[in-house]
């Protein structure tokens, strides 16, 4: 197993070699301490079972960086292992292509569950971003609130979701969606669940009749 670990504390980087010799005795490192380094490598020859990226590291370009990520190593996991919990983080990362977010605050057992399952074709997400806590993104994009606090009646989406709602109202397959949107599949199964939670409602056809509500 050959994994690439982009971080910028050598601490850090030591620290998850270490663990991941838990899910492979034989896994080979690549260690990178900036993003620039991380895409170095990813542009090589070399193909990676698996990616670990920090956000904020040096050179960092934003969202856009994991999504480059992604396309250049196609079909390998890209999870992201950070100290920020922010909701608005978390689901910027999973929109541009990561296949998990880990909280740096995880505990050893909650990170090696976390990518097994990633392995296993899943999505890891902290709980807190699943259950929805009012963590106000910084910028616009709607957190999923839970319902209840003051003010409109529209559930807030952010524009991901309604471009997966508006699927889900064509009748279309998360396969579809993840096609026609540039998504993996375990993400449009994130965003799923999300718009459900958000809707109040407990399954697709239940969502496709409260987004006449929502969408035009």
């Amino acid at each position: 197993m050959n994994i690439l670990i982009g971080d910028d504390h050598l601490l850090f980087r030591e620290g998850l070699c270490r663990l991941l010799t838990q899910l492979s005795a034989d896994a080979t490192f690549t260690e990178a301490g900036t993003f620039n380094e991380a895409l170095e490598f990813a542009q090589g020859e070399q193909e990676f079972d698996l990616i670990l990226l920090d956000l904020q590291m040096p050179n960092w370009p934003g969202f856009s960086g994991i999504q480059e990520i992604c396309e250049i190593q196609a079909g390998t996991p890209v999870v992201i292992v950070s100290a920020s919990e922010s909701q608005a983080d978390v689901r910027a990362a999973l929109d541009a292509g990561a296949s998990g977010y880990i909280p740096k605050s995880s505990s050893v057992k909650i990170m090696l569950s976390a990518l097994n399952l990633v392995f296993s074709g899943g999505i890891y997400v902290p709980p807190a971003a699943i259950h929805g806590e009012s963590t106000a993104p910084a910028g616009g994009g709607g957190g999923a609130s839970s319902g209840g606090g003051g003010g409109g009646n529209s559930p807030s989406l952010t524009q991901r979701q309604r471009d997966v709602l508006r699927c889900l109202r064509e009748g279309k397959s998360n396969k579809q969606i993840a096609y026609e949107l540039g998504l993996s599949e375990g993400t449009v199964k994130i965003h799923v669940t999300a718009v459900m939670r958000s809707l109040g409602v407990r399954n697709r056809t239940q969502a496709v009749i409260a987004s006449a509500d929502i969408l035009p």
